[in-house]
């Protein structure tokens, strides 16, 4: 009898142990396999669903229609109104590519689902067909959209507008695009083999080396770690040897003389901020460049942002962090990385959490949710930042973004020309870069443009800069 009891408690214990295991994975599944499952793109049960739901619209700031869509029976059919103008803003929906951008992130929202369940979904209920979805209020003005993707013309690049105190993203341009309307296979396979990549969100994905609109993080590093920098002046006799074979010109070679702080700025001095660098170290310029989010996911809202790069340099390594200090070495930045720079000076220091969605309503026009703006923190001080904004804005009046002087009003800027190699041995034509903010006593706007292979940073990049600030502030 003895035996035969054990012998059961040992069946018990297996079968307990079996019970827990089921109950394990069944608690698994329902709260983290479940969901993904639901929510993948071949999901035939949840297409379904979105068929019978009538897809809710996507506007502007201010109501203006961007995406909508109808049904004709059983079938529904999602419409870009501006077909390429938003694309990567917006993202895509089809039935058989799947979903991206904010149609895959505001994806049950846009079904008026206040939660994807299992069960909703495999117990899929006719009466889904009378439903409507809630509606996409964003944060982009079409005005100020298709000013940046008309000046940016058949140019490569990307433009990034954001309103600086309140972090709503005005503009998020990338080129080259695709038109979203209509993915069939023949265009789909076309895009998706295009050697210029216009899947690719290059304002928040493409990976640029930043050049000189990364000395506005040296100057911040500067301003935090070396007393008198203000006064700090050096003979700038236009490069800096480090041996033999390596050194770091400014851009044609030009000779600045003697120099101090504002002026290297203005005139952009790779002597002066290569100099600059090696006495920062590579640990304090990175401190810096990871206070304002390199090497870190940046805090957003309705948008994912690829990490921008600042690399680690071994003390001996002079020459790379020279260069690391003018943007260029390992640094690498995509545009809504160095608009957040721009818009955090202009906003007395802080940042603000990038958002590209200001409120959802239901098909009543009724307010489901505000999404309010949010701080993402005192990024500097505001003495810091007040200095480097009156460098900004002497540098449209005095130095390398003249081009922005005559604007219609007052713009406080930072031109780049980053040096980049296509294949690994030739330098290929410079890309041009501007980021900057306007107007300078009250900034409303805060911008970065980045043309590949547009040349220097004064050329092409102020001029596309400008006219969308213009477009935006003399609305």
């Amino acid at each position: 009898m003895k035996d035969i009891s054990q012998n059961i408690k040992k069946v018990m214990i297996i079968f307990l142990l079996l019970f827990l295991g089921l109950v394990v994975y069944i608690t698994y599944f329902e709260i983290f396999l479940g969901p993904k499952l639901v929510t993948r793109a071949d999901n035939r049960r949840l297409w379904a669903k979105r068929n019978a739901i009538l897809r809710g619209t996507i506007y502007d700031k201010n109501m203006k229609s961007l995406a909508e869509s109808s049904k004709n029976g059983d079938k529904q059919t999602r419409k870009y109104l501006y077909n390429d103008l938003f694309v990567h803003a917006l993202g895509y929906e089809d039935e058989k590519y799947g979903l991206t951008g904010m149609e895959k992130r505001y994806d049950k929202e846009l079904m008026a689902l206040d939660s994807i369940d299992i069960y909703s979904v495999f117990n899929f209920k006719s009466k889904e067909a009378e439903k409507k979805g809630y509606n996409l209020i964003t944060s982009l003005d079409y005005n100020i959209q298709k000013k940046a993707y008309d000046l940016l013309g058949d140019n490569k690049g990307a433009v990034v507008a954001l309103n600086p105190k309140t972090g709503e993203i005005l503009a998020m341009v990338s080129k080259p695009g695709f038109n979203p309307n209509g993915l069939s296979e023949v265009n789909w396979k076309k895009i998706s083999t295009d050697g210029n990549f216009p899947l690719i969100n290059r304002a928040v994905s493409g990976m640029y080396p930043p050049g000189s609109v990364f000395k506005t993080l040296t100057s911040v590093s500067a301003l935090e770690n070396i007393d008198g920098i203000m006064n700090k002046r050096i003979q700038d006799k236009g490069k800096i040897m480090f041996n033999s074979k390596e050194k770091l010109s400014n851009y044609n070679g030009e000779v600045l003389g003697n120099i101090d702080f504002q002026q290297a700025f203005v005139h952009s001095s790779n002597v002066y901020f290569g100099t600059l660098g090696m006495e920062l170290g590579n640990d304090k310029l990175r401190e810096t460049a990871e206070k304002f989010f390199f090497n870190k996911n940046i805090p957003s809202i309705g948008v994912t942002i690829d990490n921008s790069k600042f690399p680690k340099y071994k003390n001996y390594e002079k020459g790379n962090i020279a260069q690391s200090a003018i943007g260029q070495s390992g640094v690498l930045a995509t545009p809504m990385q160095m608009a957040l720079v721009a818009s955090t000076i202009a906003n007395d220091g802080v940042m603000m959490k990038p958002k590209i969605v200001n409120k959802i309503t239901n098909s009543n026009n009724k307010t489901i949710k505000n999404i309010s703006a949010e701080s993402i923190g005192q990024i500097t001080s505001k003495e810091n930042a007040d200095t480097i904004e009156e460098f900004m804005r002497k540098t449209v009046q005095q130095g390398t973004a003249r081009a922005a002087k005559n604007s219609k009003v007052a713009i406080c800027g930072k031109t780049g020309t980053a040096d980049h190699k296509d294949d690994g041995s030739e330098n290929s034509t410079p890309h041009s870069w501007f980021i900057g903010f306007a107007p300078y006593q009250n900034p409303q706007i805060a911008i970065a443009v980045i043309v590949e292979n547009g040349g220097t940073g004064g050329g092409i990049a102020t001029r596309v800069a400008t006219g969308v600030i213009n477009e935006a502030v003399n609305k």
